[in-house]
């Protein structure tokens, strides 16, 4: 068991010593990850990634019901948290600058925390629900190389996979969100 994960164990059952070792020992990563997504937004972005950290543990270290069972669920809690911060972001300026219209989005264009517009990030998130619902798996591998801009092996190593069955999650789960994007365009 890792020193992190011993002390999200101890979070769990209430030591509150514990605690405050966390923060230190996952910031240096989670900027290093917020910085590799911030660094490939899109032009114009406002949120730093220090900022990005910053608001996802917050909203990490508010929800008192949270249980990690290892270090893997952790950063992937923290992958959510990031997206779904970026998510919201995208959501107020689609809603306030163009009035909640959707554009074509090609995935074949789009690589690992690949910079895209409002538009298509809100695409791909909405799939992205769906894909969790049928594979929950490869959502979780593409919330990790896609919105935290994890490697491959960055990605499997966090999820507790082997790298290749991560490249299979990676390969199959980008042609169904293909396919839902597409799909999802054909009837809007």
């Amino acid at each position: 068991m890792s020193h992190l994960t011993r002390i999200l164990h101890g979070i769990e059952h209430g030591d509150g010593k514990v605690a405050d070792e966390l923060l230190p020992l996952v910031y240096h990563e989670l900027r290093r990850l917020a910085a590799q997504k911030m660094a490939n937004e899109a032009p114009g972005q406002t949120l730093q990634p220090t900022a990005l950290v910053h608001e996802a543990w917050l909203r990490l270290a508010g929800d008192q019901n949270q249980k990690w069972d290892s270090r893997g669920h952790f950063f992937a809690a923290a992958a959510e948290a990031m997206r779904r911060i970026l998510i919201d972001r995208a959501r107020r300026k689609q809603a306030l600058r163009h009035g909640g219209g959707q554009k074509r989005v090609d995935l074949h264009e789009v690589d690992v925390a690949a910079p895209v517009n409002d538009e298509q990030l809100m695409a791909l998130s909405e799939a992205l629900d769906k894909l969790a619902a049928q594979h929950k798996a490869e959502a979780e591998l593409v919330k990790l190389r896609y919105f935290v801009g994890m490697t491959n092996d960055e990605a499997a190593e966090v999820l507790g996979i082997s790298p290749r069955t991560a490249k299979y999650y990676w390969t199959h789960a980008r042609a169904w969100l293909y396919r839902e994007i597409e799909s999802a365009r054909g009837r809007g």
